[in-house]
């Protein structure tokens, strides 16, 4: 006996991802009722593809940092520390000067908290940066072996403490300090 009825369609994790991303672009945030009616889905089949809102997210917000992190890595001229800063200065501006994040910030701080430092958003993070170290490095061998991952990890502490300064402590964002800290990292663990 053949069924009849609605069809069920089919959506990919990736579609998903791609989807919610060009939303969190328009809006600042992702909303899973408007992002089902832009996929032709039901809001079940949405959750059974990604399984909440807070995991897509956490995709979203990596997709794009990883997008404006690769922007900074192919603008990068220099090498060694000043490489890792050169890069970090142009993520770090363009992610300040983004309208969207911002918006997110602002609107959903709890959220932006527990998945910008403490979630899979910093996990990846630490290991771009790990990557980063590694590739700015490698003439000099500056950062080898098994401390680079440790390095990883506090560098991107230290960016994080001036990215979300406002979420974490209510402070302004110290630019200058951050640098002259980050810089300080990388050269006491040559």
């Amino acid at each position: 006996m053949r069924r009849t009825g609605p069809s069920r369609r089919v959506v990919a994790r990736g579609q998903v991802v791609q989807t919610a991303c060009r939303y969190f672009l328009r809006h600042g945030t992702v909303d899973m009722d408007a992002l089902a009616r832009d996929l032709a889905v039901s809001r079940a089949t949405l959750y059974r593809v990604v399984g909440s809102r807070d995991g897509l997210l956490a995709d979203v917000l990596w997709e794009l940092a990883d997008h404006l992190l690769d922007r900074a890595r192919r603008r990068r001229t220099r090498a060694g520390v000043d490489g890792v800063l050169e890069i970090t200065r142009y993520f770090v501006t363009a992610l300040r000067g983004s309208a969207p994040f911002g918006a997110f910030l602002r609107a959903e701080p709890e959220t932006a908290r527990r998945l910008l430092t403490g979630g899979c958003v910093h996990r990846r993070a630490v290991l771009a940066q790990r990557s980063i170290l590694l590739e700015a490095g490698e003439r000099d061998r500056l950062w080898s072996g098994p401390g680079v991952d440790d390095l990883a990890y506090l560098y991107v502490r230290v960016v994080e403490s001036t990215l979300y300064a406002e979420l974490l402590s209510s402070r302004r964002p110290d630019l200058a300090l951050a640098e002259r800290t980050a810089r300080a990292v990388l050269r006491q663990t040559r």
